[in-house]
């Protein structure tokens, strides 16, 4: 594998386990130094294991463990400097860290709705918040050359975010919060030349390991498009990442197995003008109504079987 991100210095949050140590392993594989933000919590946000993170970023060599929560603008600001003393810099950053409580709306906790969007939404941006101002000053300085392009930001998000599923209005909200994050970073980073994509992963992870399919195309999801290994995530980040890619930001992709997809983004798609007084009804099911978006979950649009 290429070297090709030698160098380089990433902080990867929620890196000890599932795509997150997918992601890392690879780009130390592929030269970088890596800082793996995870305090070992479970999947729902309880309980902390940061023995085994550490454990972790000792066996992948050229890394760091950073075990506490990374949701608190303090944690962020401290995973950041840790980065900076430890390896010189600071140059990626990969925004994995997320836990799941999912509940019917009608049922749901706002305790857990609240929790979720600040370890998968709040999180992001403290981190991005510490991190920018060190990309920024790197942009100054020509870190890695003339000119800069060394700068890289990568949101995991979620296609939960984009096309709902049952049950996960946290989860759901979180994901596609982080996609309008990611924009807004985008246009804020473009003149440092620092790029910000975001991407969401179709793996098998503890978070597929929870769904529960409610009906017979769900449950074809997760016998195909949730067992292919994160691999293919991991190196499609790491290519985000490479100097090839110094020129696409603010984009929405999607990895599964070698299937690659560039998502579309909220644009307009019909423009109707209403006339007053005229039967608005009729008039709004002529121009829009065959452009409206089907219902259905991201687990019945995925669930074909995936290339891998």
């Amino acid at each position: 594998m290429s070297r090709d991100l030698a160098g380089r210095v990433a902080l990867v949050t929620g890196g000890a386990a599932g795509i997150g140590r997918a992601i890392a392993e690879t780009l130390v594989t592929r030269g970088a130094a890596v800082v793996i933000a995870d305090c070992g919590t479970s999947i729902a946000g309880e309980g902390a294991d940061p023995a085994a993170v550490a454990a972790v970023a000792a066996g992948l060599g050229n890394a760091a463990a950073f075990t506490d929560s990374i949701a608190s603008p303090s944690a962020a600001e401290a995973a950041v400097a840790l980065a900076v003393k430890t390896f010189g810099g600071l140059d990626i950053v990969v925004n994995n860290a997320a836990i799941l409580r999912d509940g019917f709306i009608f049922k749901a906790e706002p305790r857990d709705w609240e929790a979720v969007l600040h370890t998968n939404l709040s999180a992001a941006f403290f981190v991005a918040r510490a991190a920018t101002p060190v990309l920024r000053d790197q942009a100054k300085a020509e870190r890695g050359g003339r000119p800069y392009a060394w700068g890289r930001i990568v949101n995991i998000v979620s296609t939960a975010g984009l096309y709902g599923n049952y049950g996960q209005s946290a989860y759901a909200s979180a994901k596609a919060g982080l996609v309008g994050l990611t924009r807004t970073i985008a246009l804020d980073m473009a003149r440092s030349a620092v790029t910000c994509n975001a991407v969401a992963p179709f793996a098998a992870t503890r978070v597929t390991e929870s769904i529960k399919p409610a009906n017979p195309a769900q449950e074809a999801y997760k016998r195909g498009a949730l067992t292919v290994p994160a691999a293919d995530v991991a190196a499609f980040v790491a290519y985000l990442c490479t100097p090839a890619a110094h020129d696409i930001t603010g984009q929405l992709f999607a990895v599964r197995g070698r299937e690659i997809f560039l998502m579309s983004q909220p644009r307009p798609l019909a423009r109707l003008v209403a006339t007053r007084g005229d039967d608005l009804d009729a008039a709004l099911r002529a121009a829009l109504a065959p452009h409206f978006v089907k219902l259905e979950t991201d687990l019945e649009a995925f669930s074909s079987d995936p290339i891998v």
